[in-house]
C-alpha cells in the first residue's frame, strides 16, 4: 500500500501486546487493522510464552508457525514476560500502589527478585528465538512495570531494547532512545475504557510534535467497537505525520 507523506525524522512505533495462542484470533484482527494503516509488518509484537499459565506457546505448533511467518515478514518480536501474571506479595508501598492501580494483577516483573527475573527472561528469549529463527528485538515487561530485580536482569541478559509507559531505552548502557507517553487503550472496565478513549483523543492533538510516537494495542481491545474506532482514528492521524518504523531504528 502507498503511505502518506511523513516528516523525515518522525517515527510511529506500533505494537500488539499479549501475543500468544490464547489470543490468536484477536491478534489476527489487530494485525489486519495495523496493516491497513501501516503497511505489511511495520509493527512489533510482544510475545508471552505462557499467558497466565494457561496458554503455553511451546505446546501450540500452529501458533508457532504463524509467529514464525510474521517474524519472517518483518514483525519485530519482543519477549513480554513469561506468565504475564503477578503472583508476588509487594512489601514496598510504591510497588503495592502500582500493582493495585496500574494493572489488574499483570505486573509480573514488578516484584520478582533478580534470579527469578533473569531466569524467566532467558527462558523466554530462548523459546521465542528458537521458534522464529532469529534474535528477539528486546524485552518489555507486562504492564510496563519493572522492579529492581527486573532492571538488573535486563542488563545481565543484554537485551538491546526495553520500554515503559514513558520511554524506550537500551538496558545495556542505560541510554534513553525515545521519550513520551505510550498511547494505549483499556477494555476491562467502563471507566478505564472511557479514560483511555479520552487520552487517545487528546494524544491525537498533543503528541504529533513528538519525533517518536508509540501506540500499543491489546487483544481485549477488539471486544469493544469504541476502542477499535479510536485505534483506527489514531493510526490514521499519526501516519499523516509519522513514518511507521521499527524499534531497532532507535539504536542506529
Amino acid at each position: 500500500m502507498s503511505l502518506p507523506a511523513t516528516g523525515p525524522d518522525k517515527r510511529l512505533l506500533a505494537s500488539i501486546h499479549d501475543v500468544g495462542p490464547g489470543a490468536a484470533e484477536r491478534v489476527a484482527r489487530l494485525v489486519d487493522l495495523f496493516e491497513k494503516h501501516l503497511g505489511t509488518a511495520r509493527f512489533a509484537m510482544l510475545v508471552v510464552p505462557d499467558h497466565w499459565g494457561q496458554h503455553p506457546l511451546a505446546a501450540d505448533k500452529n501458533f508457532q508457525t504463524q509467529l514464525r511467518v510474521w517474524a519472517e515478514r518483518g514483525v519485530e518480536m519482543f519477549v513480554h514476560g513469561w506468565f504475564h501474571k503477578d503472583t508476588q506479595q509487594h512489601a514496598d508501598g510504591m510497588a503495592r500502589f502500582k500493582a493495585r492501580h496500574m494493572t489488574a494483577g499483570e505486573g509480573e516483573f514488578l516484584g520478582l527478585d533478580h534470579a527469578t527475573a533473569l531466569q524467566r527472561m532467558r527462558d523466554g528469549k530462548a523459546l521465542i528465538e528458537d521458534i522464529i529463527g532469529r534474535p528477539t528485538a528486546g524485552f518489555i515487561a507486562p504492564a510496563w512495570l519493572y522492579g529492581d530485580g527486573a532492571r538488573a536482569a535486563l542488563r545481565d541478559v543484554g537485551f538491546p531494547l526495553a520500554e515503559d509507559h514513558m520511554r524506550v531505552w537500551d538496558p545495556r548502557d542505560g541510554r534513553e532512545l525515545a521519550k513520551g507517553p505510550v498511547i494505549t487503550w483499556a477494555s476491562r472496565s467502563t471507566m478505564r475504557t472511557a479514560s483511555s478513549l479520552a487520552f487517545a483523543s487528546l494524544a491525537r492533538l498533543a503528541l504529533p510534535r513528538l519525533n517518536t510516537v508509540r501506540l500499543a494495542v491489546h487483544p481485549g481491545d477488539v471486544t469493544k467497537a469504541s476502542l477499535i474506532r479510536s485505534i483506527d482514528a489514531t493510526l490514521a492521524r499519526f501516519v499523516r505525520t509519522h513514518r511507521p518504523a521499527r524499534y531497532a531504528e532507535l539504536l542506529a
